[in-house]
C-alpha cells in the first residue's frame, strides 16, 4: 500500500539537485570553540551542506551531560554567520522548537526516543503549524515502520512539506557488531510505501564505532538512500558524548571521497525481501555465536572437572559417538555430511585446546 505525503522533492529545496546530501557535525555542541572549529573544518571539505549539533541531549541516566541548551543555539547562529553551512539540531518538545526558531536554526530533527511517543510527536507537530522549516524524523527505537510513518504523517499534517526520514538503526539485536541493528528492510519498506520521501542514513548511530562507518555508509548509498548524517568532532576521543563513533573532519572527508555513488534506482520490493532474508541471517548468526560461546563455557567447566578428577582429556568412544549422532542429525536436516564433519572437527579441536590449557594452569 502506497501512502501519500504532501512533500516537496529534496532537489527542489536542498542540495541544489545534487545527491547524496551530506550532513555532519558533532554529536553535541560542547563549547563555542569546539563547535566553531568543527564547523570551519567541515566547511573546508566542500562536501557537507548542513552542520548538525545536539543542543539538548536525551540521556538514559540523570547527571549525564544533557547538552548546553540555549547558549549552544547562539553558537549555531555564529556558525551560520561565519560559514556557508546550514544548521540542524534535535528538538524533543515545543519549547525546543520555539528556541531553535528564535535563533534561526535551518533544519530540525526529531529523535528516536521521541518518535516512540505519538503524544510527544503531536505536540511538536502542533508547535510547527504555520512554520516553513525542513524537519527530519528519525526511526523509532523498535523496528516499527508504521510508527515511523505515523510520526512523519503527523509532522506533514502540520504543514511541513520539506520532510525527510533518518534511518539510525534499531535497538533490536543484542549481539551484533553494530550499536543499533541496521535492519535495512525497514527503511526500504518505508521507501516502498512513500517513494518520494527522502531517507537520510545515520551511519554513526548504526555503527557505534569508527571502523564500521564506511561499510554502513556505502551500504546506504548502494540501497539508493538520499544522503548521510555522519558525526564529526575536532577531537573525537575527548567528546562528551558518543566519542567512539565520531570522526575528525579530515577523516570524514577521506571517507566521503572513498564512497561510490550509484545512480540507478532500486527495485524496492526486491530489496525489501532481500533485506528480510539478510536480517534473518544476521539474527541466526548471532544465535550461532552465542551457542558456541555457551558450548565452550561448558567445555571449560568440563576441563576443570577432568583435571580435578585426574581424567584424560580425550575420550575416543565419546567423540566417535558424537560424530555419528551429529552427522546423522545434520543429514536429516539437509546439511552436507562433509561440511558438518569439518565444522564438528574444528569445534572438537578447539575444545581439546581449551581443556589442555586447564591442565597447564
Amino acid at each position: 500500500m502506497s501512502h501519500e505525503l504532501d512533500i516537496l522533492p529534496l532537489e527542489e529545496w536542498c542540495n541544489e539537485g545534487r545527491q547524496p546530501l551530506y550532513i555532519s557535525g558533532p554529536c553535541s555542541a560542547e563549547t563555542e570553540e569546539q563547535t566553531l572549529a568543527t564547523a570551519k573544518q567541515i566547511e573546508a571539505l566542500g562536501k557537507v551542506k548542513v552542520f548538525r549539533a545536539g543542543v539538548w541531549k536525551p540521556r538514559t541516566r540523570p547527571n549525564s551531560f544533557e547538552g548546553m541548551g540555549e547558549v549552544a543555539l547562539k553558537w549555531l547562529q555564529t556558525v551560520k554567520s561565519m560559514t556557508s553551512l546550514k544548521t540542524a539540531t534535535e528538538v524533543a518538545q515545543p519549547k525546543h522548537v520555539e528556541l531553535a526558531l528564535k535563533y534561526g536554526v535551518d533544519m530540525l530533527w526529531i529523535g528516536a526516543r521521541t518518535v516512540v511517543n505519538p503524544f510527544s510527536v503531536q505536540e511538536i507537530a502542533d508547535s510547527l503549524k504555520g512554520v516553513d522549516i525542513p524537519v527530519m524524523v528519525k526511526n523509532p527505537l523498535n523496528p516499527d515502520v508504521s510508527l515511523w510513518l505515523g510520526a512523519l504523517e503527523r509532522i506533514n499534517q502540520s504543514g511541513i512539506k520539506k520532510l525527510m526520514a533518518i534511518h539510525r538503526g534499531f535497538d533490536f539485536l543484542k549481539r551484533s557488531p553494530y550499536r543499533n541493528a541496521p535492519m535495512w528492510e525497514v527503511p526500504i519498506e518505508l521507501k516502498r510505501r512513500v517513494p518520494k520521501l527522502p531517507i537520510i542514513v545515520d551511519p554513526s548511530h548504526i555503527a557505534g564505532k569508527r571502523d564500521l562507518l564506511f561499510d554502513v555508509a556505502q551500504r546506504a548509498l548502494d540501497l539508493d538512500m538520499n544522503g548521510l548524517m555522519i558525526e564529526s568532532h575536532i577531537n573525537p576521543d575527548k567528546a562528551y558524548t558518543d566519542a567512539a563513533q565520531q570522526l575528525t573532519p579530515e577523516s570524514l572527508g577521506a571517507m566521503i571521497d572513498q564512497l561510490v555513488v550509484r545512480r540507478q534506482k532500486g527495485n524496492y520490493d526486491f530489496q525489501h525481501k532481500l533485506e528480510e532474508y539478510r536480517s534473518e541471517i544476521d539474527k541466526l548468526d548471532g544465535v550461532l555465536i552465542e551457542t558456541l560461546a555457551q558450548r565452550f563455557k561448558i567445555i571449560d567447566e568440563v576441563g576443570e572437572y577432568k583435571k580435578n578428577n585426574n581424567i584424560a582429556i580425550y575420550q575416543v568412544k565419546r567423540w566417535s559417538n558424537i560424530l555419528m549422532d551429529r552427522v546423522e542429525n545434520g543429514e536429516t536436516q539437509g546439511i552436507n555430511k562433509e561440511f558438518l564433519l569439518k565444522v564438528l572437527q574444528l569445534v572438537h579441536k578447539e575444545s581439546i585446546l581449551r581443556q589442555s590449557k586447564k591442565y597447564k594452569e
